[in-house]
């Protein structure tokens, strides 16, 4: 999709964010009509590889799904709320999503979750050193006549 929308001047930078995001996200991007972006802190540490969501009000034994597949973590949750009163009811409820890519030498098969207060943190160890560095020999090889 070409960029149908061009900055406008009179736009404040808020609106231009709204404007780009539904353009490269929703309507062009890999994001699903009706999911919301988890909002996510990442750090890096020498041994481990960590991830905070917030996920507020969600039961994460129900509506909660991490995996990895590769080097990709997603997470995935599902809130919905009721409330009733002898004149109304109303519901809220939405599906959140998010996927990040796991530096190297990230084990997957080992990570950690835990959901507190409305916070996931999961934790991914990581193997070996983050900047190490393998020497390659190379060989001279003959040349076929």
């Amino acid at each position: 999709m070409g960029n149908v929308m061009q900055r406008h001047p009179s736009r404040t930078l808020a609106m231009q964010d709204v404007f780009d995001r539904l353009e490269s996200g929703i309507l062009g991007g890999p994001w699903h009509f009706g999911t919301h972006e988890i909002r996510i802190e990442e750090t890096l540490g020498e041994d481990a590889y960590q991830v905070k969501a917030e996920l507020p009000g969600i039961d994460p034994e129900k509506n909660l799904a991490i995996d990895v597949t590769g080097d990709v973590l997603t997470l995935r949750a599902e809130r919905e709320e009721r409330t009733e009163t002898k004149e109304t009811s109303e519901f809220h409820y939405g599906s959140f999503a998010r996927a990040v890519r796991l530096p190297a030498g990230a084990r997957g098969d080992k990570a950690t979750a835990d959901y507190t207060d409305g916070i996931l943190t999961v934790r991914v160890p990581l193997e070996g050193k983050k900047d190490e560095t393998t020497k390659i020999a190379v060989t001279r090889g003959t040349k076929k006549s």
